[in-house]
């Protein structure tokens, strides 16, 4: 072999050899002029090759002849010559594929099987990593591996009497080496397939007999059984016919067909990524199917009290018509706080979804919707944040505190206007917002309340009068208290009636001022985006996530994942 360099590739190199082992092992051959291990640029490890140049050409020969898989720290190395042109590589001229490899054949071995055939520029055996029975990974030969020759003339003889035979008591298929891109076009085109695929075979069918059951249909290139680690068959296999034509007969002949008492499958063989791809689209169409059928029947529930359970959400709808399912999910038989109801028509779904909401149940009121995907609601809320984003559309009355700030509230000397009287007992104003406590802890304010509201949303519980009152709340007197209430709202009788004879803006201004220390306790940075998205809501939803932790914190996981695919999330 005439190499005008002296320069080569050594591979399979283990992590702890360093320049000077191979120094001494490789000048021994002749005069070296450089050693060079490829490592990683950061950390410097070895990258598992290194390049030797030899002053003289006769001697890199000598050198691969003679140390090619020699085992340098418990593995072979794998030396070829040097290729600076990566063209003669990737032209796939002389470059050949063999696969159905026994797992006790070895880079040498497979070199040794070729090198009759013509001059060797490079040979490998895959390997692939497994966890051993010791919790450890063994590397073992994945079963095929690449020859690639000096000249095509030599490969086209290797392929002519290797393909077929027994090496180590498993037939090896030998073809050409065709590039990943183009496997993927073969197999992908419907219109030109050979490769096919055979399951539900019994377990004593062997190569041999798979063979000879579909050669009456045509030429036949390779087939194989695929065998678990114990040589045990896995029941299925690949049968590559040398047409297209021989590959459709088989199929139509051989579908469905029994075989030793069992039905085949038999079709085209498909890549897993291509089979990924048809089973997502085959089973994104049974969902939408599924999506359009119940459309109009299927309600969601939210907001259930922990008490409520199949059977009782079955009997709470059942007076506005047929049902066909009911169903409270849960995790480990504890209620997720939400279900669905199916009706069997469009007319008994819409009348309860307009008389059960906001309807007490236990200790909650109900939050009554349409069922919607939930590729669906996460675009409504990207919807949402999207407008927010534009300058023009976000409306004059958002509340100012909601801006970015140092603090968890407005700073003093805000624009919020106090919407009731100080109250005694300990309740504050709106002025004293921001202030700090003698504590040192930021105070909520008017509400009465400080940085822990949503803490103290668990002693929270509901009664027909009134909306979370404290279940030991002092008896509190105070001057002109009737005449407070009537023309105000206290911040633990936020109501929908009440909402409803306020404007717009005062309304958000309620609700914002209620909603943000919850988001603040479990998103801080993002607080004002993730509030700002909510107070888009409708206000009968905006009142359920200030009583129900579970669906606000449902609605903040899917406001920060809008914001981190939208790379605004300031975490």
């Amino acid at each position: 072999m005439n190499y005008s360099s002296a320069s080569l590739y050594v591979g399979d190199l283990h992590e702890e050899i360093s320049e000077a082992l191979l120094f001494d092992l490789f000048h021994e051959v002749g005069p070296i002029i450089s050693i060079r291990i490829c490592r990683d640029a950061m950390t410097r490890k070895s990258l598992g090759y290194a390049y030797v140049n030899f002053q003289n050409p006769q001697d890199a020969e000598r050198a691969l002849d003679t140390l090619n898989y020699a085992s340098v720290k418990g593995i072979p190395i794998r030396i070829m010559w040097s290729q600076r042109d990566p063209s003669i590589r990737k032209s796939g001229i002389g470059n050949i594929f063999i696969k159905n490899l026994d797992k006790s054949i070895d880079n040498k071995a497979l070199y040794d099987t070729f090198s009759a055939f013509g001059n060797i520029l490079s040979c490998k055996v895959c390997q692939a990593t497994k966890k051993g029975d010791n919790g450890g990974d063994n590397v073992e030969s994945a079963g095929y591996g690449f020859v690639h020759f000096e000249t095509q003339e030599a490969a086209e003889k290797a392929i002519a009497k290797i393909n077929g035979m027994l090496l180590n008591g498993k037939q090896v298929f030998v073809g050409p080496f065709v590039k990943k891109t183009e496997r993927l076009k073969i197999l992908s085109n419907e219109d030109s397939f050979t490769n096919i695929y055979v399951k539900n075979l019994d377990a004593s069918v062997d190569e041999k007999e798979l063979s000879e059951v579909f050669s009456k249909f045509g030429e036949i290139q390779n087939a194989v059984v695929m065998r678990g680690e114990n040589g045990a068959s896995k029941e299925f296999g690949f049968i590559n016919f040398a047409d297209h034509a021989s590959a459709l007969i088989a199929i139509d002949e051989m579908n469905e067909k029994d075989f030793k008492n069992k039905k085949l499958f038999v079709g085209r063989a498909q890549k897993k990524n291509e089979r990924r791809a048809k089973l997502k689209e085959y089973f994104q169409k049974l969902k939408q199917e599924k999506v359009n059928k119940y459309k109009g029947l299927n309600l969601y529930v939210k907001n259930l009290d922990d008490s409520v359970d199949d059977e009782r959400l079955r009997q709470e709808f059942s007076k506005f018509g047929d049902i066909t399912s009911a169903k409270v999910m849960s995790d480990n038989k504890q209620s997720r706080g939400f279900g669905f109801v199916c009706f069997k028509t469009p007319e008994a779904a819409n009348k309860a979804l307009t008389e059960m909401s906001g309807h007490m149940i236990g200790s909650k009121p109900l939050y009554v919707n349409f069922a919607q995907p939930k590729e669906l609601r996460r675009s409504q809320l990207e919807a949402q944040y999207n407008a927010r984003k534009q300058p023009q559309m976000i409306p004059q009355m958002m509340p100012q505190f909601f801006i970015p700030a140092q603090g968890a509230f407005p700073p003093p000397g805000s624009q919020i206007k106090p919407r009731w009287q100080p109250v005694a007992g300990g309740r504050q104003s709106n002025q004293n917002r921001g202030g700090m406590s003698r504590g040192g802890s930021s105070q909520r304010g008017a509400r009465g309340g400080n940085a822990n509201t949503a803490k103290n949303a668990g002693r929270i519980k509901y009664n027909n009068n009134a909306r979370n009152q404290p279940r030991e709340q002092p008896q509190q007197t105070t001057p002109n208290t009737q005449e407070a209430q009537t023309t105000q709202a206290p911040s633990d009788q936020l109501t929908a009636e009440y909402l409803a004879k306020l404007s717009e803006q005062d309304q958000k201004q309620l609700l914002g001022e209620r909603l943000f220390p919850l988001v603040h306790l479990r998103e801080p940075k993002n607080a004002p985006k993730i509030t700002g998205m909510l107070l888009d809501m409708e206000v009968s939803d905006i009142l359920t996530l200030i009583e129900s932790t579970d669906a606000l914190n449902q609605k903040i996981k899917e406001a920060v994942k809008v914001l981190v695919e939208h790379g605004q999330n300031d975490q």
